[in-house]
């Protein structure tokens, strides 16, 4: 089975995916986006545009994914933000045609709330630059460009299951998720400080350099 875990920019899809890699056994996390950088190394930087209007990204996640999900017996989990729906029934509609078990659920939550998440997003990038690395915040400004596309286009009904964040913890997305799809996650034994630690970690490590 595949979760596909979809979403504006700083909705909390990256964190939502790997806690669920982290506490469903057997699960694994497959990022599309790699799959898009890697097609940008390839290209000069001045070409380097939205990857997801590249077939061979498109043809690519479908073909990873489509590996994956046939030799790996558990949960496989996709972050991605996929908001053209030309491009949503190419890719979640190819793998379903090509009979995988697709569950699709877009993380939402108010425009005031996912703009607070992506200013506390740049504090990573702080971080990052403190450790003697220079990343610029576009990534935060391409994000807040495209918020209000992302939530018009995610409300749709094509776009279900629909997850409204804004009141819930990590904890309560995964567990609602886990329960939708019918699969058990360990008890999450974390304290206050380790799990802010934690998704901390997994913030830094998605920083693109």
């Amino acid at each position: 089975m595949l979760v596909w875990v979809n979403g504006p920019f700083g909705v909390g899809k990256t964190q939502t995916a790997w806690e669920l890699g982290r506490r469903v056994p057997g699960a694994v996390v497959c990022d599309p986006e790699a799959v898009g950088f890697g097609l940008h190394r390839m290209m000069p930087a001045w070409m380097r545009e939205d990857f997801q209007d590249l077939a061979a990204w498109r043809s690519g996640v479908v073909e990873v994914l489509d590996l994956v999900l046939r030799r790996h017996e558990g949960l496989v989990v996709a972050p991605m933000t996929l908001v053209e729906p030309k491009y949503f029934d190419e890719i979640v509609g190819g793998l379903r045609a090509l009979g995988h078990d697709v569950r699709h659920f877009s993380l939402l939550a108010e425009r005031e709330t996912i703009a607070g998440r992506l200013a506390e997003r740049g504090l990573g990038h702080a971080f990052a630059r403190v450790a003697g690395r220079s990343v610029a915040l576009k990534r935060e400004s391409f994000a807040l460009s495209k918020l209000d596309l992302c939530l018009d286009r995610l409300r749709e009904p094509g776009f279900g299951e629909h997850v409204w964040t804004d009141e819930l913890s990590l904890r309560e997305v995964v567990a609602l998720i886990a329960a939708s799809v019918g699969v058990e996650v360990l008890p999450d034994t974390d304290s206050v400080w380790r799990g802010r630690l934690r998704r901390a970690v997994v913030g830094v490590r998605h920083i693109r350099f």
